[in-house]
């Protein structure tokens, strides 16, 4: 897979878990935008189309559930994958997270030798 060409997004208010996962792509060579919240994904999303959103659940205001609702409604956002990035990992979260629109589920804290294919498994 040519990851020179694809574009990932990172959603998520903890800057270590931003710095990691998207220190983690960059090495593999994808082009990562890193977005503290909701509102400034929604901004970066004007200008920027990425083949997958990596979300965390936990936002300040708008949450990753809500966030993840309003792209998939959108016209010009719906066909974005969408995978929750989350510390959520009791028994029937991953069950709800799906049936709450994201495409798929990695949990954190995330596995540093693991993270690649994951990520990878999730792009068209």
């Amino acid at each position: 897979m040519d990851s020179e060409l694809i574009n990932i997004m990172i959603v998520d208010d903890n800057v270590t878990n931003l710095k990691l996962a998207g220190d983690l792509l960059e090495m593999e060579g994808f082009e990562v935008r890193r977005c503290i919240d909701a509102e400034t994904a929604i901004k970066e999303l004007d200008h920027f189309q990425p083949a997958l959103i990596l979300m965390d659940l936990a936002l300040p205001g708008m949450d990753g559930v809500q966030l993840t609702k309003k792209l998939k409604s959108a016209e010009k956002t719906k066909d974005i994958k969408i995978v929750a990035l989350t510390a959520s990992a009791m028994k029937g979260d991953k069950e709800k997270i799906l049936a709450a629109g994201f495409d798929g589920y990695i949990a954190k804290p995330i596995d540093t030798r693991k993270f690649k294919e994951q990520v990878t498994g999730y792009l068209p």
